[in-house]
């Protein structure tokens, strides 16, 4: 039987009692309908994780036994920037899920010419929450023990100026292909547009800037598909997805 994971910015260590906070009470309550004695893991995103136990479930207050440190990660050996032009409602929602679950671990929702979401208001930290959300309950799922890193929206402008190492931006009409390039000490930066793609100026910004355009085979994929896409294939070539230095097996 698999363990739930909970994410808890509280200090975590064997041998303390924790009280959960109401959002991840109300969860293990509610949703787990987990009983006193029940396993849980809980991580801090500061490394490894604990398997703990319930000790106490009620409708005041949902207590935890913190039993053992358990040293485990999942993380790539290659660590993956990504600039996210925003997209509409799901599709960036499922574009930084999987994300996490793919192994980025700094992430930055852009502002571009093409992007048709507009913050008004309450609206852009409201958003912001909403995605860090997202990031949380990912790892929580991908079994990951680091909490990716969302940060705040910025235009694209900005961003790309800050940038180091090897920088890619995806590019349709590109003449080059993720193999004919290599990461810079295991550090690639990605930056993947919104619906309807960059514009020649922004196009120009980032090469300005350092950015490689960089094409994804011969056919044009939409903004959820390509960024994902992008993530498996720096994973495949040098991260943990890779397949180097294995015999792959052939039926014959």
């Amino acid at each position: 039987m698999r363990v739930s994971r909970l994410f808890t910015p509280m200090h975590l260590a064997a041998g303390k009692h924790i009280e959960l906070d109401d959002e991840n009470a109300h969860y293990v309550r509610t949703v787990l309908r987990l009983k006193k004695d029940a396993e849980i893991i809980l991580f801090n995103g500061a490394g490894g994780e604990y398997l703990c136990a319930v000790a106490e479930v009620s409708q005041k207050t949902v207590q935890i036994a913190i039993n053992k440190w358990l040293d485990r990660s999942v993380e790539s050996p290659l660590l993956v920037t990504l600039g996210l032009g925003i997209s509409r409602g799901d599709r960036m929602d499922f574009s930084v899920q999987k994300a996490v679950e793919l192994g980025v671990n700094h992430m930055t929702p852009l502002l571009t010419e093409r992007c048709v979401v507009q913050f008004k208001g309450e609206k852009k930290p409201q958003r912001l929450l909403h995605w860090q959300k997202i990031v949380q309950h990912a790892a929580e799922q991908s079994g990951r023990t680091t909490l990716p890193e969302l940060t705040d929206i910025e235009y694209l402008q900005q961003w790309v100026s800050k940038q180091k190492g090897l920088k890619v931006f995806l590019d349709p009409y590109a003449e080059l292909t993720l193999p004919d390039i290599n990461p810079i000490d295991m550090q690639v930066t990605l930056l993947t547009g919104p619906e309807g793609g960059f514009s020649d100026q922004e196009r120009e910004i980032a090469k300005v800037a350092g950015f490689i355009p960089v094409r994804l085979g011969s056919r044009i994929l939409r903004t959820e598909t390509a960024s994902l896409a992008v993530l498996a294939a720096v994973q495949m070539l040098w991260g943990d997805f890779s397949i180097r230095g294995q015999k792959v097996k052939t039926d014959v």
